[in-house]
Protein backbone atom coordinates (compact mmCIF):
# COMPACT_ATOMS: atom_id res chain seq x y z
CA UNK A 1 0.00 0.00 0.00
CA UNK A 2 1.26 3.44 -0.96
CA UNK A 3 0.44 6.13 1.60
CA UNK A 4 0.96 9.89 1.47
CA UNK A 5 0.94 11.78 4.76
CA UNK A 6 0.74 15.58 4.56
CA UNK A 7 2.31 17.32 7.55
CA UNK A 8 2.38 20.90 8.76
CA UNK A 9 5.22 22.82 10.41
CA UNK A 10 3.64 24.70 13.31
CA UNK A 11 4.68 26.45 16.53
CA UNK A 12 4.81 24.30 19.64
CA UNK A 13 1.59 24.63 21.62
CA UNK A 14 3.59 26.00 24.57
CA UNK A 15 5.30 28.73 22.51
CA UNK A 16 4.76 32.38 23.35
CA UNK A 17 3.27 34.03 20.28
CA UNK A 18 4.16 37.53 19.10
CA UNK A 19 3.84 39.54 15.89
CA UNK A 20 5.93 42.12 14.05
CA UNK A 21 5.52 44.53 11.14
CA UNK A 22 2.42 46.20 12.57
CA UNK A 23 0.93 42.80 13.49
CA UNK A 24 1.10 41.58 9.89
CA UNK A 25 3.87 39.02 10.35
CA UNK A 26 4.35 36.16 12.80
CA UNK A 27 7.54 36.54 14.86
CA UNK A 28 9.29 33.17 14.72
CA UNK A 29 12.32 34.22 16.79
CA UNK A 30 12.86 31.79 19.64
CA UNK A 31 9.84 29.67 18.68
CA UNK A 32 10.12 25.87 18.64
CA UNK A 33 8.36 24.27 15.68
CA UNK A 34 6.81 20.80 15.61
CA UNK A 35 4.78 18.48 13.38
CA UNK A 36 1.14 19.50 13.67
CA UNK A 37 -0.36 17.34 16.47
CA UNK A 38 -3.22 16.05 14.31
CA UNK A 39 -0.71 15.29 11.54
CA UNK A 40 1.29 13.34 14.13
CA UNK A 41 -1.71 11.06 14.65
CA UNK A 42 -2.05 10.57 10.90
CA UNK A 43 1.63 9.73 10.54
CA UNK A 44 1.59 7.30 13.46
CA UNK A 45 -1.37 5.40 11.99
CA UNK A 46 0.21 5.37 8.53
CA UNK A 47 3.37 3.79 9.96
CA UNK A 48 1.26 1.20 11.78
CA UNK A 49 -0.58 0.31 8.57
CA UNK A 50 2.71 -0.04 6.72
CA UNK A 51 4.17 -2.26 9.42
CA UNK A 52 1.07 -4.46 9.41
CA UNK A 53 0.54 -4.84 5.66
CA UNK A 54 3.68 -3.60 3.93
CA UNK A 55 4.02 -0.71 1.55
CA UNK A 56 5.54 2.75 1.79
CA UNK A 57 4.85 6.00 3.61
CA UNK A 58 5.80 9.30 2.01
CA UNK A 59 5.51 12.57 3.91
CA UNK A 60 4.81 15.83 2.15
CA UNK A 61 5.17 19.38 3.43
CA UNK A 62 4.62 22.72 1.75
CA UNK A 63 7.22 25.06 3.17
CA UNK A 64 10.61 26.68 2.90
CA UNK A 65 13.94 25.14 3.91
CA UNK A 66 13.18 26.02 7.55
CA UNK A 67 10.72 23.10 7.69
CA UNK A 68 13.29 20.41 6.91
CA UNK A 69 14.09 19.56 10.59
CA UNK A 70 10.38 18.87 11.07
CA UNK A 71 10.33 16.69 7.95
CA UNK A 72 13.39 14.77 9.20
CA UNK A 73 11.54 14.07 12.44
CA UNK A 74 8.72 12.53 10.40
CA UNK A 75 11.28 10.35 8.63
CA UNK A 76 12.71 9.33 12.01
CA UNK A 77 9.23 8.28 13.17
CA UNK A 78 8.98 5.83 10.29
CA UNK A 79 8.22 7.46 6.95
CA UNK A 80 10.26 6.06 4.05
CA UNK A 81 10.88 9.25 2.10
CA UNK A 82 9.77 12.87 1.97
CA UNK A 83 8.85 15.66 -0.40
CA UNK A 84 9.06 19.35 0.34
CA UNK A 85 7.21 21.67 -2.01
CA UNK A 86 9.32 24.81 -1.90
CA UNK A 87 6.71 27.46 -1.15
CA UNK A 88 5.25 29.48 1.70
CA UNK A 89 1.81 28.01 2.55
CA UNK A 90 -0.27 31.13 2.03
CA UNK A 91 -3.81 29.76 2.35
CA UNK A 92 -5.80 26.51 2.33
CA UNK A 93 -6.59 26.60 -1.39
CA UNK A 94 -2.95 27.13 -2.34
CA UNK A 95 -1.86 24.24 -0.10
CA UNK A 96 -4.59 21.97 -1.47
CA UNK A 97 -3.60 22.79 -5.04
CA UNK A 98 0.03 21.81 -4.37
CA UNK A 99 -0.95 18.51 -2.72
CA UNK A 100 -3.40 17.61 -5.48
CA UNK A 101 -0.95 18.44 -8.25
CA UNK A 102 1.66 16.14 -6.75
CA UNK A 103 -0.79 13.35 -5.94
CA UNK A 104 -2.75 13.23 -9.18
CA UNK A 105 -0.18 11.06 -11.00
CA UNK A 106 1.48 9.40 -8.00
CA UNK A 107 -1.15 6.65 -7.55
CA UNK A 108 -1.40 6.81 -3.76
CA UNK A 109 -3.79 4.30 -2.20
CA UNK A 110 -4.42 6.54 0.78
CA UNK A 111 -3.77 10.21 1.60
CA UNK A 112 -3.70 11.11 5.27
CA UNK A 113 -3.39 14.41 7.11
CA UNK A 114 -4.53 16.02 10.32
CA UNK A 115 -8.11 17.18 10.65
CA UNK A 116 -6.71 20.74 10.75
CA UNK A 117 -3.48 22.60 11.37
CA UNK A 118 -3.16 24.19 14.81
CA UNK A 119 -1.89 27.54 13.52
CA UNK A 120 -4.86 28.50 11.31
CA UNK A 121 -7.38 25.77 12.28
CA UNK A 122 -9.08 25.95 8.89
CA UNK A 123 -9.91 22.26 8.52
CA UNK A 124 -10.51 22.67 4.78
CA UNK A 125 -7.52 21.20 2.97
CA UNK A 126 -8.60 17.53 2.94
CA UNK A 127 -11.98 18.40 1.43
CA UNK A 128 -10.42 20.63 -1.22
CA UNK A 129 -7.86 17.97 -2.21
CA UNK A 130 -10.61 15.37 -2.44
CA UNK A 131 -12.61 17.61 -4.76
CA UNK A 132 -9.57 18.31 -6.95
CA UNK A 133 -8.70 14.62 -7.22
CA UNK A 134 -12.27 13.39 -7.49
CA UNK A 135 -12.01 11.01 -4.51
CA UNK A 136 -13.81 10.93 -1.14
CA UNK A 137 -12.49 12.98 1.78
CA UNK A 138 -13.55 11.95 5.29
CA UNK A 139 -12.89 13.93 8.49
CA UNK A 140 -12.42 13.74 11.41
CA UNK A 141 -11.35 10.08 11.31
CA UNK A 142 -10.88 8.53 14.75
CA UNK A 143 -10.35 4.90 13.71
CA UNK A 144 -9.00 3.46 10.47
CA UNK A 145 -8.44 -0.15 9.40
CA UNK A 146 -7.57 -1.41 5.93
CA UNK A 147 -8.63 -4.82 4.61
CA UNK A 148 -7.38 -5.31 1.06
CA UNK A 149 -8.77 -2.42 -0.96
CA UNK A 150 -11.47 -1.58 1.60
CA UNK A 151 -11.21 0.87 4.48
CA UNK A 152 -13.29 0.63 7.64
CA UNK A 153 -13.34 3.77 9.71
CA UNK A 154 -15.11 5.70 12.41
CA UNK A 155 -15.47 9.43 12.49
CA UNK A 156 -16.79 11.89 15.01
CA UNK A 157 -20.13 13.52 14.33
CA UNK A 158 -22.31 15.74 16.48
CA UNK A 159 -23.63 13.65 19.32
CA UNK A 160 -21.78 10.44 18.51
CA UNK A 161 -19.77 8.40 16.00
CA UNK A 162 -20.39 7.34 12.43
CA UNK A 163 -19.01 4.06 11.05
CA UNK A 164 -18.14 3.95 7.36
CA UNK A 165 -16.79 1.49 4.82
CA UNK A 166 -15.36 2.62 1.50
CA UNK A 167 -12.91 1.65 -1.21
CA UNK A 168 -9.43 3.04 -1.66
CA UNK A 169 -8.27 5.61 -2.58
CA UNK A 170 -9.60 8.33 -0.32
CA UNK A 171 -8.40 11.13 1.96
CA UNK A 172 -8.55 10.94 5.75
CA UNK A 173 -8.41 13.96 8.03
CA UNK A 174 -7.25 12.37 11.29
CA UNK A 175 -7.54 13.02 15.00
CA UNK A 176 -7.06 11.12 18.25
CA UNK A 177 -7.51 8.29 19.13
CA UNK A 178 -6.66 6.91 15.66
CA UNK A 179 -3.17 6.06 16.97
CA UNK A 180 -0.76 6.96 19.74
CA UNK A 181 2.01 9.41 18.98
CA UNK A 182 5.32 7.81 18.12
CA UNK A 183 8.58 9.18 19.54
CA UNK A 184 11.64 8.77 17.31
CA UNK A 185 14.21 6.35 18.71
CA UNK A 186 17.95 6.61 18.11
CA UNK A 187 17.86 4.12 15.24
CA UNK A 188 15.10 6.12 13.56
CA UNK A 189 16.96 9.40 14.04
CA UNK A 190 20.13 7.98 12.52
CA UNK A 191 18.33 6.38 9.55
CA UNK A 192 16.41 9.59 8.84
CA UNK A 193 19.65 11.30 7.86
CA UNK A 194 20.06 9.09 4.81
CA UNK A 195 16.41 8.91 3.71
CA UNK A 196 15.47 10.75 0.54
CA UNK A 197 14.06 14.26 0.89
CA UNK A 198 13.08 15.61 -2.51
CA UNK A 199 12.52 19.33 -3.03
CA UNK A 200 10.19 20.34 -5.86
CA UNK A 201 8.96 23.70 -7.00
CA UNK A 202 5.29 24.65 -6.59
CA UNK A 203 2.80 24.83 -9.39
CA UNK A 204 1.29 28.19 -10.19
CA UNK A 205 -1.83 28.74 -8.09
CA UNK A 206 -3.91 31.79 -7.40
CA UNK A 207 -3.75 33.07 -3.83
CA UNK A 208 -7.37 33.52 -2.79
CA UNK A 209 -6.86 35.08 0.65
CA UNK A 210 -4.66 37.91 1.85
CA UNK A 211 -3.60 38.38 5.45
CA UNK A 212 -4.46 41.81 6.81
CA UNK A 213 -3.53 41.59 10.48
CA UNK A 214 -2.94 39.27 13.41
CA UNK A 215 -4.55 39.98 16.75
CA UNK A 216 -3.92 38.31 20.09
CA UNK A 217 -6.95 37.40 22.20
CA UNK A 218 -7.68 39.79 25.08
CA UNK A 219 -5.92 39.06 28.33
CA UNK A 220 -7.93 37.11 30.85
CA UNK A 221 -9.59 39.27 33.49
CA UNK A 222 -9.43 38.77 37.21
CA UNK A 223 -11.56 36.08 38.79
CA UNK A 224 -14.61 37.42 40.57
CA UNK A 225 -15.86 35.52 43.58
CA UNK A 226 -19.61 35.63 44.15
CA UNK A 227 -21.26 34.58 47.36
CA UNK A 228 -23.18 31.35 46.88
CA UNK A 229 -26.38 33.00 48.13
CA UNK A 230 -26.08 36.03 45.83
CA UNK A 231 -27.74 34.56 42.73
CA UNK A 232 -28.93 37.94 41.46
CA UNK A 233 -25.38 39.29 41.29
CA UNK A 234 -24.21 36.17 39.47
CA UNK A 235 -26.96 36.52 36.88
CA UNK A 236 -26.20 40.23 36.44
CA UNK A 237 -22.50 39.55 35.78
CA UNK A 238 -23.21 36.69 33.37
CA UNK A 239 -25.67 38.85 31.46
CA UNK A 240 -23.98 42.27 31.44
CA UNK A 241 -20.26 41.50 31.64
CA UNK A 242 -19.69 37.96 30.41
CA UNK A 243 -22.65 38.29 28.01
CA UNK A 244 -23.28 34.56 27.98
CA UNK A 245 -26.98 34.73 28.86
Amino acid sequence: MKILVCITHVPDTTAKIAFTDNNKKFDSNGVQFIIGPYDDYALARAVELKEASGGTVTVLNIGTAETEPTIRKALAIGADDAIRINAEPTDSLFVARQIAEHAKNANYDLIMMGRESIDFNGGMVHGMVGEMLGIPAISPVMKLDIEGSTAKLAREIEGGKEYLELSLPFIAGCQEPIAEWKIPNMRGIMSARSKKLEVIEPVSAEVSAELEQFELPPAKGEVKMIDADNVEELVRLLKNEAKVI
